[in-house]
């Protein structure tokens, strides 16, 4: 039965687009599923001792040092383990959520999953990409270019870890409770129906590899 590593990284419980479009999603997976709340369980910002951890003989660890290892391992082991993946990530300040930035962190070690010989132990495996953004941020956009949430995933997803990336983006979703972007309502509500059917989708074609 395949197994999905499932994260979302909104720090709204209720109410966040990026979660519900994800719900939709595992509504059509058929498998297992380990599941990671960044938004309930931060995950520790990389300090020294994760740092160090990665390059000190084990043997000589600080209990910290220790500590930091043995939490890069489980997210590894996470990771590694999986045989799908699905990120859902809204958009904070035109980036990502910093909480979703410590996961990219712990898990991207040279020699392991990035820079080591050969391709990444991961590679060639489906990944769904939820983003949900305030605003609009294509071409010619007033925001043209102020999306470095999307580019920046896509690097460290498709390209650094080689993963079969999709992705899926509900734009405009600040329409609703910003009076200024009230003229874009219709087009907010049009482009959340569209990701929720591209969730329901992507989940019928990976239920059938």
């Amino acid at each position: 039965m395949p197994h999905l590593l499932h994260i979302d990284a909104s720090a709204r419980a209720e109410g966040s687009v990026s979660r519900d479009v994800a719900t939709t999603f595992r509504q059509g997976w058929t498998g297992t599923v380990t599941y990671r709340d960044l938004g309930a369980a931060p995950l520790p910002h990389m300090g020294i001792d994760a740092i160090l951890s990665r390059s000190l003989p084990a043997a000589g660890f600080t209990p910290e040092q220790r500590a930091a290892a043995a939490l890069q391992d489980t997210l590894l082991d996470e990771l590694i383990a999986a045989d799908a993946y699905l990120f859902a990530v809204p958009m904070y300040n035109y980036g990502v959520p910093s909480t979703f930035k410590s996961w990219i962190d712990h898990i991207l070690i040279v020699g392991r999953t990035i820079g080591a010989s050969g391709e990444s132990p991961v590679a060639g495996r489906p990944a769904t990409l939820v983003l949900s953004k305030g605003g609009a941020y294509g071409p010619g956009t007033p925001k043209e270019g102020w999306d470095f949430v999307e580019p920046y995933l896509v690097k460290v997803f498709a390209e650094t870890l080689g993963l079969d990336l999709h992705v899926i983006a509900a734009e405009l979703t600040l329409a609703d409770t910003t009076p200024a972007m009230h003229d874009l309502r219709g087009l907010a509500a049009d482009s959340l129906a569209a990701a929720h059917e591209s969730a329901r989708a992507r989940a019928r074609t990976l239920a059938l590899v």
